[in-house]
């Protein structure tokens, strides 16, 4: 029988919660009296050289142990430091508690406290309320914001709805021009065959204990000004860089495999390590058949989008590769043709590490986040780029069933891919620049049989930049990845032999080719309108 969240939750000890400051509360004697209830046994007040601060000598959770003395340690902040506008967000609600005599505590939960203390602005602001409904709270808000002449600039009420993950409604208001979420903290419980739990109110230490990741737990009380860390290893965790579920890993994956993909998408986003115990979980059987059974395809295409738009795709999708999970995420349709190898997701890796390298090696700024994004998933997918299968009377390819993303990006995707044979025979011509063009091994359509030798270089060019528009650098960057064609280049791809120079100086060469055609008007001329990388006339 598996361990459910609140019978886990109660088998903890319970220790009050480890608590950080933040720098704007008040020394006052009622202050330190209701802190020396919740505040642990090890920690001391200090005044000592910062007037009206309450400060932390170092305690064991923020001190390297001994084991890890090796290990890099992550720089967090002692204390939350609120821009103005947060300042201004969280007046008007604790004035609202004032105003109607609530005993209400408001917490900032999960990403915003992780990445404040990180250094990092955040503008995702979630508040859980204790002991009433989002909706409830969001209309005493409006009502004391209209007794002092103030509008709230939006309101709005998001229902609840399990099947995409959206398991409680969720009130939401705008105020200084963020838009800030209110929810009620709640405990959860799952069933055997369902990702979608049963619902109640919880106390802000159940509320802790379900969530994904232990420095995702971690809430910012703004009654008290507190940092709360009901796990009470949310903040070791976030210090050591590790990533861990606050409950046994695969219980929690079991209870909701989508959280298997968050460890990873944040392991990469943060240069984290991943829990052993969590990637045994994440790798084992069970938790594989929950992810594939459980999640819909739309969902897992949603976090790895996440990825790929990220500053560590690379890392993600290596992450995916070792706990094998490639083919759980990319799943393939039954009867694809032709038969996809089982290791071809090595070669997908590999595509992917070389394709973000080149990219950096060039420079970012030659494409803007959308083509990116599609130039990596267009490596991804460069081994599977041939494999269809049947959908009713049409031929489909795989990137557009697998993750379910929008239709454009799997249009863009599969015309990058039937791109690449056409730039791969011009490419040698571009780059010997030569004018008596003999291109016979690609079909161009008969419209360019009659096509004038001298002009052929000039018209095809312009008519392959006419097919993929936008993203005709994206193409030419994943082209170089496979040229020279009379020579097999996979094998240096999965041995990680990219020769980034080579192909970074064949793009250059053939980029600025184009440019030049385009400068003189000859693609002009060939009914193809020129636009930059970011997709600018």
């Amino acid at each position: 029988m598996r361990l459910s969240l609140t019978n886990a939750i109660k088998l903890k000890a319970k220790a009050p919660p480890l608590l950080l400051h933040h720098s704007s509360l008040p020394i006052a004697k009622s202050t330190l009296a209701f802190l020396s209830v919740l505040t642990p046994s090890n920690a001391t007040l200090s005044l000592t050289g910062r007037p009206n601060t309450l400060t932390f000598l170092p305690s064991p959770f923020l001190r390297c142990r001994a084991a890890m003395a090796t290990a890099a340690c992550v720089e967090v902040k002692e204390r939350i430091e609120l821009t103005e506008t947060e300042k201004k967000i969280f007046d008007r609600l604790l004035n609202t508690l004032r105003h109607f005599n609530l005993q209400t505590q408001l917490r900032v939960a999960g990403g915003w406290v992780r990445d404040k203390l990180l250094g990092k602005e955040c503008y995702d602001i979630d508040i859980a309320l204790d002991n009433m409904l989002g909706s409830e709270f969001v209309d005493k808000v409006q009502e004391y914001l209209s007794s002092t002449g103030e509008v709230a600039q939006g309101l709005a009420v998001i229902p609840s709805n399990p099947e995409q993950s959206k398991h409680l409604e969720t009130a939401r208001m705008r105020l200084f021009d963020l838009w800030i979420d209110f929810v009620n903290l709640r405990c959860e419980d799952y069933s055997e065959n369902s990702r979608i739990p049963t619902m109640k109110f919880g106390t802000a230490e159940e509320d802790a204990y379900r969530r994904d990741l232990t420095i995702n737990s971690l809430f910012y009380n703004i009654n008290t000004n507190l940092v709360e860390d009901f796990t009470k290893r949310g903040l070791e965790d976030l210090k050591f860089g590790r990533i861990v579920t606050p409950l046994p890993p695969k219980a929690t994956f079991l209870d909701d495999p989508l959280r298997v993909l968050r460890a990873i998408r944040f392991g990469a986003r943060f240069d984290f390590t991943l829990d052993e115990e969590l990637k045994k979980a994440a790798a084992c059987d069970d938790v594989k058949t929950a992810l594939a059974a459980k999640i819909s395809r739309e969902r897992i295409g949603t976090e790895i989008d996440l990825m790929i738009s990220g500053n560590q795709p690379v890392k993600a999708i290596d992450y995916i590769c070792d706990l094998t999970l490639f083919w759980v995420v990319f799943s393939l349709p039954p009867k694809v043709e032709p038969a996809v190898s089982d290791e071809c997701y090595r070669l997908s890796a590999a595509y992917l590490d070389a394709s973000w390298q080149l990219i950096q090696l060039i420079g970012c700024s030659n494409f803007n986040d959308e083509q990116r994004r599609l130039c990596l998933y267009s490596a991804v997918f460069l081994p599977l780029c041939c494999a269809t299968y049947k959908d009713r009377k049409d031929k489909m390819y795989i990137f557009r069933d697998s993750l379910k993303r929008k239709a454009s990006d799997a249009d863009t995707v599969i015309n990058v891919h039937k791109s690449l044979e056409k730039f791969l025979s011009l490419i040698p011509y571009i780059l010997s620049n030569e004018d008596d063009v003999q291109i016979t091994e690609v079909d161009w359509g008969k419209e360019f049989v009659d096509v004038p030798v001298t002009s052929k270089l000039r018209v095809l060019t312009g008519f392959l930049l006419r097919e993929i528009k936008d993203f005709w650098r994206v193409a030419l960057l994943v082209s170089t990845l496979l040229y020279p064609t009379n020579i097999d280049c996979s094998k240096d791809i999965m041995d990680k032999n990219f020769q980034l120079d080579k192909r970074k100086g064949i793009f250059v060469s053939v980029e600025n080719a184009i440019v030049k055609l385009a400068t003189k008007g000859s693609l002009m001329a060939a009914g193809t309108p020129f636009r930059d990388c970011r997709g600018m006339p």
